[in-house]
């Protein structure tokens, strides 16, 4: 099991094209922890403005009657793409790993699949 610390190094490392990372509780719209980002870019600021996303992607869910649980939330910009993955078990509910991708240098599918590892070992 890997601590946050370690998990937010490793999405960084591990994943071709990330810039910036951090764990969000969705419930306060606090970053519990963050790595990376600019002072153009506060990822601060970008992670509280992420949890309005996944609260109102939960909301609708809730009023169409949707019964599924949201793994991944991806939003493409021109030269980013800013991906959500909501973590499930061992204390996760109410949290989720914010990514941000450089779209020039990113693979998609293996980021989805390397954030999906790095959050099955991630210790909260």
């Amino acid at each position: 099991m890997a601590n946050l610390e370690t998990s937010l190094k490793e999405c960084l490392s591990s994943i071709d094209g990330a810039s910036a990372a951090a764990l969000v509780d969705y419930t306060s719209g606090m970053a519990l922890g963050t790595l990376g980002g600019t002072k153009e870019f506060n990822l601060e600021v970008a992670a509280a403005g992420n949890t309005d996303v996944v609260r109102a992607k939960l909301r609708t869910m809730e009023h169409l009657g949707l019964k599924e649980e949201i793994e991944d939330i991806l939003i493409t910009l021109s030269t980013q793409y800013h991906m959500i993955r909501l973590l499930r078990g061992r204390g996760g509910n109410g949290l989720f790993l914010y990514l941000v991708l450089d779209a020039s240098r990113a693979n998609l599918a293996m980021a989805r699949h390397q954030l999906r590892r790095i959050e099955a070992e991630l210790e909260v």
